[in-house]
């Protein structure tokens, strides 16, 4: 798989229903009518970015994992989004990666959002995930880890760095601007999936969800509305500038420690 062909949902979210989130969204992969290798949900995508996790928390073997891992065999498409998961007492913002044969692989919010209290409610992660799709080398985030550059950084380690997000509208400029700036400095594409309309809480989202390829220019964007889009990405492409600028060659070593 040299081309890599994603697909980004752009929608508003149903506060705490996880039932009609997975409906919707069931809704819009079934109108789309063009051929994707995966399918990027927004975070939280079956509850609104709440802190209620005790009342909305779900399990690996819960109803809306069940629901991925069907979708994803059904259409023959690698799905992710994030989710609020329980396990052993503690409640995650957990991404789950979701191929078709089932195999599935997740990654924990490492930055919680302090300024909702979001690390009050749930546990931060600890590592980074790296999943492969084809030939694609794929790091998948979530929303606040935008922020930090030295955990969305590799040095030629990902050809796709993916932000699952609520970010709301306004911050809608560093989320524009930040997102091509992982790009450049990863020498890598970036997808950014955001949600639009208003939470529970009264929190505004522009949506804004976008792909940037590694120059920053970018590829798609789907601004404040409603939105399903799909984008192919090249990889030779991304190769022959690797080849060309080579910069992550001189980048910095360095270790992330607690």
């Amino acid at each position: 798989m040299r081309d890599l062909t994603i697909t980004l949902l752009q929608a508003e979210l149903a506060w705490h229903d996880p039932e009609s989130n997975r409906a919707h969204f069931e809704q819009q992969i079934a109108a789309s009518s063009e051929a994707s290798d995966l399918i990027i949900l927004p975070e939280m995508f079956t509850t609104g970015f709440t802190m209620e996790a005790n009342k909305n928390a779900e399990t690996m073997d819960g109803d809306t994992v069940a629901w991925m891992a069907k979708v994803a065999g059904n259409e023959q498409v690698t799905l992710c989004g994030s989710i609020i998961i329980e396990h052993s007492g503690h409640f995650y913002n957990r991404l789950v990666w979701m191929p078709p044969d089932g195999q599935l692989a997740s990654y924990d919010k490492r930055h919680l959002f302090r300024m909702a209290d979001e690390h009050r409610h749930y546990t931060a992660g600890q590592r980074r995930t790296l999943v492969q799709l084809g030939e694609w080398r794929i790091c998948p985030l979530v929303c606040y880890d935008l922020r930090f550059p030295a955990w969305s950084r590799g040095r030629n380690e990902f050809d796709l760095l993916i932000y699952v997000a609520n970010w709301p509208a306004a911050r809608r400029s560093a989320w524009r601007v930040l997102l091509p700036a992982r790009a450049v400095e990863n020498q890598c594409y970036v997808a950014g999936v955001n949600r639009i309309g208003e939470d529970g809480n009264g929190v505004a989202y522009a949506g804004d969800s976008l792909v940037a390829d590694y120059l920053g220019n970018l590829v798609s964007d789907c601004e404040d509305r409603l939105c399903s889009t799909t984008v192919s990405l090249d990889l030779d492409a991304l190769i022959r500038y690797r080849e060309k600028f080579p910069a992550f060659l001189d980048s910095d070593k360095f270790a992330i420690r607690d």
